[in-house]
């Protein structure tokens, strides 16, 4: 619709997850109308991420050097350890300030549909993790749709001859919602992990 640049930076921007057309144009639009200096700033930004962060060579989460903080800190218990999806769920946890483990970062979950099974995820790491011993408990802190259970079955099976503890995050209904909205997991999970109330 537009000419030259313009329509490459809509094109560029609607290839990012989550930025529909409207979105992307909208963005597009704020970057001409933006000062050339804070667009500088977010061209070096963006580049210096890409040449700066990568991932931790033990856990998976994203680091700038080859550990991440959460590995290199020894006030961390390295006997529990909770497996995620993806690095930003690493954040969400640790947000709660609940975990005082360490984590693992799968780098996905399975989804056949999109071609991803387990030997496109760092279970292999997981397994040579777990082999030493030192882990007595693996939570399982997969997303709560059909790739994450699928996710946590497979992973579940395979610690089973392992002798570790696995447990899974609870999950059910969120705090201030309707029943009327959930929806046909969420309302099993919630009957599942019901809680006996003392009167």
């Amino acid at each position: 619709m537009y000419e030259g640049a313009v329509q490459d930076l809509i094109d560029e921007l609607g290839r990012l997850p989550g930025i529909g057309p409207k979105s992307a144009q909208r963005i597009a639009f704020h970057v001409l109308s933006a000062e050339a200096a804070d667009v500088e700033r977010l061209a070096h930004v963006l580049t210096e991420v890409k040449s700066k962060v990568r991932f931790c060579e033990v856990c998976g989460n994203v680091s700038e050097g080859t550990r991440c903080r959460i590995c290199l800190d020894p006030r961390r218990s390295d006997d529990v350890l909770c497996v995620v999806e993806e690095a930003k769920d690493v954040v969400a946890i640790e947000r709660t300030r609940e975990f005082r483990g360490k984590y693992h970062v799968l780098g996905g979950a399975i989804n056949p549909i999109n071609g991803i099974g387990p030997d496109n995820l760092r279970i292999r790491e997981l397994m040579t993790r777990l082999a030493d011993g030192e882990v007595t408990e693996v939570i399982l802190a997969t997303d709560p749709n059909i790739e994450g259970e699928a996710t946590a079955t497979y992973l579940a099976r395979m610690l089973r001859g392992m002798g570790i503890p696995v447990s899974r995050l609870a999950s059910g209904l969120p705090v201030g919602g309707d029943l009327e909205y959930a929806d046909e997991i969420t309302l099993g999970r919630a009957f599942e992990g019901r809680r006996r109330i003392d009167a």
